[in-house]
């Protein structure tokens, strides 16, 4: 018996050997593994546990997991071992669920298991199950051991649940720094910024010094409630203290630099930077490249993108919103390419970050083309791209296109976001299609105020002021706070329809009821709002008692009414404020100059024009766009490039005829010009929303809604001519100017003729 069991000893003792974490690569374990299945040792708990845990350091987890299985009897350490391993894998599941075996074995968690096990609920934000686990941790007699207390602090920092952090951290036996700078950062990061103050000085009060984790924890948290200037205070106190901030201190507060344009402080923070041999640094370069960008710092922007060795996709994603920021679209695009080509693994980020740049830019063609490409080169668009995207859909009208993104955004599966359902609700506005608009609306999930702003605008845009007065009041009774927003929307909607009295009540109720002081916007609404309905000298008097200095656009509102109403002495006096304002804006010399040749007054058009001429200012042509077949389409105001422009002239010619049989002729009013009257109606001829229609009608079936977006008001002349197209075509069409909407429908329009 005793000659049995000699092999038996010397078989367990080789392999005991062979199993030594210190030593063993992963094929000697292999072959362990091997020896205890051939010698029937599959049972020496001792032995499987050695193995378990180097099947766990090497991360071979499912090694492992066979090797848990096979114990007929495991013990503690087994399963300590193992759990320890996946928590620092990150493999947070895996160790819940081991823990739950654990426990079905009759086994209790011990105070190295706890730890590990809180740390896996921490990273999965399980608070529910960390709950849990800390009654298993009372129960089993375990709360004062220090190591799972430091668990528990941050576990319920990390769910945002500050006064249990609290309680536990208050009967911490050992507060080390660790856990001090846990509970200060967590404080931070949720704005309670007075109590992250007040630990972090109770903690230097006891005796424990803050580290740099410490101070990076205090000044990230601030930092990301908006406080600007006292996350930038409490850098330059954290360096006067002789602590040394390190990159990731710089780079959390680089960006707020560049939010306050405090140039200053930039240079300063790159020259020690710089010093402190930071520069190399991926997180701190890109942190540069964004402030100089904020910072309108071109030059010095590149220079530090410039001097990097190597590219990091932060850092060119980082130029890239640097120059959209600056109006530098060409050269966004240009540098976009150009990483391309040196094959930078682009991101979704830089991706997201282009296609927005091209929208904030007027580049609205060129964000759907990127947007194709993003999907063709295998980057999928997620939440943030969808919103950035959909303005240029709504921007030239691309219905189309903006059905398209709604689709993707469903089968995505983020149609429930906040931002991707307002941005849809706007688009469908600008579209034309308020009632996709308000559908959209009503299926999303959860509102924001965003969402019924988008709304409320939506239906003002579209001058249905009834029913954004109701959605205002819905708002209300659903709990939503209006804000400033809300109110110009609401008193947006009342001016486009006069309703004088009910625009005077929500302009009241502002600071009656919400505490919300006007603003501009709130007082251009109402002059134009009394403009409308002929009180101009009413909207002169609210100008001059405004509580602050009237705006540009306080005067271009009053400016725009005069033409309407032919007030050549307002019109004047509102002109030169806004010649003062603004004195590069050709819009306002135009407007003026078009109230002059209103009135035939062709020597007061003539100053105007000889005072653009001296100041280099040219006016905007008349440009409208039109989609037709998933392709949109720009005719610009007297161009002829257009490959159907024959066609289009010779609709238009006819369409003239028809109008002249029934009694309507030309309002050659509208030409702004002193030349022959046949001169004048072959330049009406040529307007761009005209031109738009013709290649509309041209292109699609009888009976088809055509929708057209143009980039300046829609003249008089324009508007009886769609007005009469909508009767005799049989068509609905819309047209969307800079100030409204218009939907013509058998002769008639929705703004009443007033606009």
């Amino acid at each position: 018996m005793a000659r049995q069991a000699l092999p038996l000893i010397d078989n367990t003792y080789t392999i005991l050997h062979s199993l030594n974490p210190a030593t063993t690569a992963l094929p000697q374990a292999q072959q362990a593994h091997a020896q205890i299945l051939k010698t029937g040792l599959s049972n020496h708990t001792h032995l499987t546990t050695k193995l378990l845990t180097l099947y766990a350091n090497h991360h071979q987890f499912s090694d492992a997991n066979l090797v848990l299985d096979s114990i007929s009897n495991p013990d503690a350490f087994s399963f300590s071992a193992l759990i320890s391993a996946c928590s620092k894998s990150n493999r947070f599941n895996h160790a819940l669920h081991l823990l739950h075996q654990m426990i079905s074995h009759g086994l209790l968690p011990d105070n190295f298991v706890f730890p590990s096990t809180l740390k896996a609920c921490a990273g999965l934000s399980a608070l529910r199950i960390g709950q849990q686990i800390h009654k298993l941790v009372n129960v089993t007699g375990f709360a004062t051991d220090s190591f799972v207390q430091s668990s528990l602090v941050h576990l319920y920092v990390k769910c945002g649940e500050m006064c249990d952090a609290r309680q536990v951290f208050s009967r911490m036996t050992e507060r080390n720094v660790v856990s001090w700078s846990a509970m200060v950062a967590g404080y931070a990061r949720r704005g309670y910024i007075d109590e992250a103050m007040e630990l972090f000085d109770e903690m230097r009060a006891s005796g424990v010094e803050p580290n740099s984790v410490s101070w990076n924890g205090l000044i990230a948290g601030i930092n990301s409630n908006g406080y600007l200037n006292e996350s930038l205070a409490l850098l330059q106190k954290m360096h006067k203290q002789g602590f040394k901030p390190d990159g990731t201190s710089i780079s959390s507060v680089l960006p707020t630099v560049g939010d306050l344009e405090d140039l200053v402080s930039g240079v300063q923070i790159h020259g020690y930077l710089t010093k402190q041999g930071f520069g190399s640094y991926a997180c701190v370069i890109s942190a540069l490249v964004d402030m100089y960008g904020k910072c309108g710092c071109t030059t010095e922007m590149l220079q530090v993108f410039d001097e990097m060795g190597q590219l990091d996709v932060g850092s060119c994603n980082a130029l890239v919103s640097g120059f959209s920021r600056n109006g530098l679209v060409d050269d966004a695009l240009r540098a976009f390419r150009q990483f391309e080509g040196r094959g930078i693994e682009l991101n979704v980020i830089s991706w997201t970050s282009m296609v927005a740049c091209c929208v904030q830019n007027g580049k609205d063609i060129e964000a759907l083309e990127l947007f194709r490409e993003m999907q063709f080169v295998g980057i999928e668009p997620n939440s943030v791209t969808i919103p950035c995207l959909l303005p240029a859909c709504a921007n030239i009208a691309a219905l189309m296109h903006g059905k398209a993104v709604h689709c993707f955004s469903l089968r995505r599966g983020v149609f429930g976001d906040l931002y991707v359902g307002s941005a849809l609700i706007d688009m469908y506005a600008k579209c034309g299609r308020i009632g996709y608009a308000r559908h959209v609306f009503n299926t999303m999930p959860s509102k924001n105020v965003v969402s019924w702003n988008a709304i409320v605008g939506g239906y003002a845009m579209h001058g249905k002021a009834e029913e954004a007065m109701e959605v205002f009041q819905l708002m209300k009774s659903s709990g939503q706070k209006p804000d400033f927003i809300t109110f110009t929307c609401v008193l947006s909607a009342c001016s486009q329809t006069g309703l004088a009295e009910q625009g005077w009540y929500y302009f009241n109720s502002m600071s009656r009821e919400y505490g919300i002081k006007a603003r501009t916007e709130h007082y251009a609404c109402m002059v134009s709002l009394l403009s409308r309905i002929g009180k101009l000298e009413e909207a002169y008097a609210m100008i001059k008692e405004m509580p602050t200095e009237p705006d540009a656009c306080i005067w271009g509102a009053l400016l725009s009414s005069c033409r309407v109403h032919g007030n050549m002495s307002l019109a004047e006096i509102a002109a030169e404020k806004l010649f003062k304002l603004e004195p590069r804006n050709a819009g306002n010399y135009v407007l003026l100059s078009n109230i002059y040749a209103a009135k035939g007054m062709w020597d007061g058009v003539d100053r105007v024009r000889d005072v653009m001429k001296r100041m280099g200012l040219r006016k905007n042509p008349g440009c409208s766009w039109i989609e037709l077949k998933n392709t949109v389409h720009t005719l610009l105001a007297g161009d002829k490039s257009h490959p159907q422009m024959t066609q289009i002239l010779e609709r238009l010619d006819s369409l003239g005829m028809e109008m002249k049989k029934s009694g309507l002729l030309p309002n050659t009013n509208f030409v702004l010009q002193d030349v022959e009257e046949q001169e004048k109606e072959h330049i009406l001829c040529g307007h761009s929303e005209k031109l738009a229609i013709g290649l509309g009608l041209l292109n699609t079936r009888p009976g088809t809604p055509l929708r057209v977006i143009k980039n300046l008001r829609t003249c008089g002349d324009c508007h009886a001519a769609i007005k009469f197209i909508s009767s005799f075509e049989g068509r609905e069409i819309f047209i969307r100017d800079t100030n409204r909407f218009h939907h013509f429908k058998d002769g008639v329009c929705s703004c009443g003729d007033y606009w």
